[in-house]
């Protein structure tokens, strides 16, 4: 089942910076099929996120600083992102480290943060946003079939 125009409007909502938006489009998303399909459009934008802001050639120094960037945002942000954990789930997209022992929503919520901080920092106009989710359910419909 391919992602769904309501999925990639939830995550949308969320990217803009529409938190009423997007916890209106999230309380829609009812099924087994709604929660994998956008778990999959969020693992693909977060990828094509990750791959936008780092290369294979990145050092560990680079993704660690990027990391304490973004938890020293807010305090919000250092109760709810461990730096840890966040350095691993960034480098596990060039890798093939396993986080089969991380908890479903701590890995969730922290791919969901750093996915935000990363297009934040790209400053995508509506058109860019648009582009950008258009290739990550592009690649999420693949990790589907």
């Amino acid at each position: 089942m391919p992602v769904t125009d309501q999925q990639a409007a939830t995550l949308r909502a969320q990217l803009a910076g529409d938190l009423a938006g997007h916890k209106r489009q999230l309380a829609g998303l009812r099924g087994a099929g709604d929660s994998r399909g956008y778990s999959a459009l969020l693992t693909a934008a977060f990828y094509n996120a990750v791959g936008s802001r780092f290369t294979r050639d990145s050092t560990l120094d680079e993704v660690t600083g990027f990391v304490a960037d973004v938890h020293a945002r807010s305090e919000r942000v250092r109760d709810a992102l461990d730096p840890q954990t966040a350095e691993r789930v960034v480098v596990s997209a060039f890798t093939s480290d396993g986080l089969d022992d991380l908890d479903a929503e701590e890995l969730t919520r922290t791919k969901m943060m750093l996915l935000a901080a990363i297009i934040a920092g790209q400053h995508l106009d509506d058109a860019g946003l648009d582009e950008f989710i258009a290739k990550a359910r592009a690649l999420a419909d693949e990790l589907l079939s």
